[in-house]
């Protein structure tokens, strides 16, 4: 799904984790560390702390109207944002999990000569720093916000106005790529940001047609 407009887009904010590399299985470690950090503060087995989290996840969802993350979770049952994100950084290990596509990089590597590139994600610093490294994403982005600035997970207008006030351009001159509309672009769109869907690795790799079609 593309909805670009007319005007000159001068920069592009990617999410992270599912739409600059898709790994089903780093996805569920991530789901099961936080299951595991749940059990934990709840004294539960980790089963029932799924069972917990599957329940709570489908309520707030059906409450709120939109996909619920795994920080909004965790808080809803007592959690804190931080201390789930330093168990992340000692559990987590990405490199097990992901690999590196050249097709990505040099995807990357063209549109950074066009556009100025920017990472805007629900991770936190380390991990995504040892993502984006062991990806070979870490030399074409010229800035990346992460959870930890300001502990605000998405979605969050704030936190996008901020982003965008420290990328220093117009909302309708950035351009949202994310792989989950209700956390990763929906507020960009309503601020005025052209967004980009993009759920697999296909759909990521259009993303340059796209633009030159969208002049």
């Amino acid at each position: 799904m593309s909805a670009f407009t007319a005007t000159r887009i001068e920069g592009i904010v990617f999410d992270l984790d599912g739409t600059l590399y898709v790994c089903d299985r780093f996805a569920a470690e991530i789901q099961n560390a936080s299951v595991s950090y749940i059990a934990g503060i709840k004294g539960l087995s980790h089963n029932d702390a799924e069972l917990l989290m599957t329940a709570t996840r489908a309520r707030l969802t059906e409450v709120s109207g939109t996909i619920q993350t795994i920080s909004a979770v965790c808080t809803e049952l007592g959690g804190n944002v931080q201390e789930l994100h330093r168990f992340f950084e000692r559990t987590l290990r990405p490199e097990a999990y992901l690999v590196r596509d050249e097709r990505v990089i040099r995807l990357l590597e063209r549109l950074a000569q066009q556009y100025s590139l920017y990472i805007y994600t629900n991770n936190n610093r380390v991990l995504t720093t040892r993502i984006m490294d062991y990806l070979g994403l870490d030399g074409v982005v010229h800035g990346i916000f992460t959870i930890d600035d300001t502990w605000r997970g998405k979605p969050d207008e704030e936190m996008v106005q901020g982003v965008l006030g420290r990328i220093g351009l117009s909302p309708h001159a950035v351009l949202f790529v994310g792989d989950r509309y209700d956390v990763d672009l929906r507020i960009p769109e309503q601020l005025g940001c052209p967004v980009y869907l993009s759920q697999n690795l296909e759909q990521l790799l259009r993303l340059e047609e796209e633009l030159l079609t969208s002049r």
